[in-house]
C-alpha cells in the first residue's frame, strides 16, 4: 500500500495536477451551466464532473444482522483490523470471496475456531501453468472484454471478487486450503431464528458451479496458448482438485450456546452517493451510467466494476477507460456531444 500511495503522489507531482488533499466532498448539485460542488475546503463550480469515488465505500451487511443475539460481537470487513480485536472463542465468517477466505485464514491462525458461511464465489488458482493467473487474464484478453460485448452486464458487475490473496510465495488460498487447515464450511446464511443461524443446504451445488466456471476459464487460457503458439513458453496444462464437500454440513448453529462469540461480515461493499443530489442513483444505490457516461449532461464516472472493461476497477485497467471517457467529455465541452457511449471510433 505504501508503494501505491507513493506512486500516485509521484504521478500528481510530475503531472502538476491541482490535487486537493484532505478535502471531503459534502454535496454535488446540478446547476444550469454544470455542477456546484461543496467541499470541506470551499466550493467549486464546473461544467463537467467525473465521479471516481469507487464502489467500495460502505460495507454491505444483510438485514438479518439485526436479528443476531446481542451477546455476539459483530464486525464488518471494513472495521476489522486483526484477530486481537475479537473476543476469545469461535468466529463465524460470513462470505467466502477474497476478503472472507483471507480473514478466515488469519483468524484461524490466531488459534480460534472458525466457521465460514459460503455463498456464491469465484474460484481461481493463484498460479496456472507457472504463471500468475492475472497474467493469463491479461494475456488471453479476458480483462479487455468490453462492457457492450457482455451478455449479462448487470450480473458481471455484481460478481464477487475472486478467491485470490497476494503473498510473496503466491499461494492459492481457496476453500480446500481452508478446510485442510481445519476451518469448517457451511452453506449460505439464510436466516436467524430464535437465536439460531440457519444455513442453506446447497453447498455441493455451490462448489460445483464455482469449479465448473474455473474449469471453463482454464480451458480458455489453454486455447489461447495453443492458438498463439505459446504452449512452449508456459508449463503444461493442469487441472485442480474439485472443492471438497464436507461429509456432513451443519444446517444450523445455536448462537446462544457460547461456541460462537463473534461474527465477521465479509459480504462485500457498496458505493456511497449520499452527497450526490443529482437524480442518477437507482433504488439499489447504484449509479445509472452507460460505459461511464452518467444520465446527466457533463457527468461521468470512472473506477466502477466493468465500467467499460472487465479490468475497470484495477489501477492498470483504468487507463483505457479514462482515455475514452475523457474523449467523450472533451467532445461535450466542445459542444459536439456524443451519440452513444460506444464512441470507440
Amino acid at each position: 500500500m505504501t508503494e501505491v500511495v507513493a506512486f500516485i503522489g509521484g504521478y500528481a507531482t510530475r503531472a502538476r495536477a491541482p490535487v486537493r488533499t484532505s478535502t471531503n466532498v459534502t454535496s454535488v448539485t446540478r446547476v444550469d451551466d454544470g455542477y456546484h460542488v461543496v467541499t470541506s475546503a470551499g466550493e467549486i463550480r464546473c461544467r463537467c464532473l467525473v465521479l471516481a469515488s469507487g464502489a467500495c465505500n460502505l460495507p454491505s451487511v444483510p438485514a438479518l444482522r439485526s436479528a443476531m443475539p446481542a451477546s455476539l460481537e459483530q464486525v464488518t470487513a471494513f472495521d476489522y483490523r486483526n484477530p486481537a480485536q475479537l473476543p476469545d472463542g469461535g468466529v463465524l465468517v460470513v462470505g467466502a470471496s477474497a476478503t472472507g477466505v483471507q480473514l478466515a485464514d488469519e483468524i484461524h491462525r490466531s488459534g480460534r475456531r472458525v466457521i465460514v458461511s459460503v455463498g456464491e464465489h469465484v474460484r481461481l488458482p493463484r498460479l496456472y501453468r507457472g504463471r500468475d493467473v492475472l497474467w493469463w487474464m491479461e494475456a488471453a484478453g479476458i480483462w479487455d472484454q468490453r462492457f457492450d460485448a457482455i451478455d449479462d452486464l448487470a450480473r458481471a458487475r455484481r460478481l464477487p471478487s475472486p478467491q485470490l490473496v497476494g503473498t510473496p510465495d503466491r499461494v492459492t488460498l481457496d476453500l480446500n486450503a481452508l478446510s485442510g487447515m481445519g476451518v469448517e464450511l457451511v452453506g449460505r446464511l439464510s436466516a436467524i431464528r430464535d437465536g439460531r443461524a440457519l444455513f442453506s443446504g446447497g453447498l455441493r451445488n455451490m462448489f460445483a458451479l464455482a469449479d465448473l466456471k474455473m474449469e471453463r476459464l482454464l480451458d480458455t487460457f489453454d486455447e489461447w496458448a495453443r492458438a498463439g503458439g505459446r504452449d512452449a513458453d508456459v508449463a503444461p496444462p493442469e487441472r485442480f482438485e474439485p472443492t471438497r464437500v464436507p461429509a456432513t454440513s451443519r444446517l444450523q448453529i445455536d448462537l446462544r450456546a457460547g461456541g460462537i462469540r463473534s461474527i465477521v461480515w465479509a459480504t462485500g461493499f457498496h458505493p456511497d452517493y449520499r452527497w450526490l443530489t443529482v437524480p442518477v442513483v437507482d433504488g439499489k444505490g447504484q449509479l445509472r451510467h452507460d460505459g461511464g457516461v452518467v444520465e446527466s449532461p457533463g457527468l461521468y464516472a470512472l473506477g466502477l466494476p466493468v465500467l467499460r472493461r472487465r479490468k475497470s476497477t484495477f489501477i492498470h485497467g483504468i487507463e483505457d477507460d479514462a482515455r475514452e471517457v475523457i474523449a467523450h467529455l472533451a467532445g461535450y465541452l466542445a459542444g459536439r456531444g456524443a451519440r452513444s457511449s460506444g464512441f470507440a471510433d
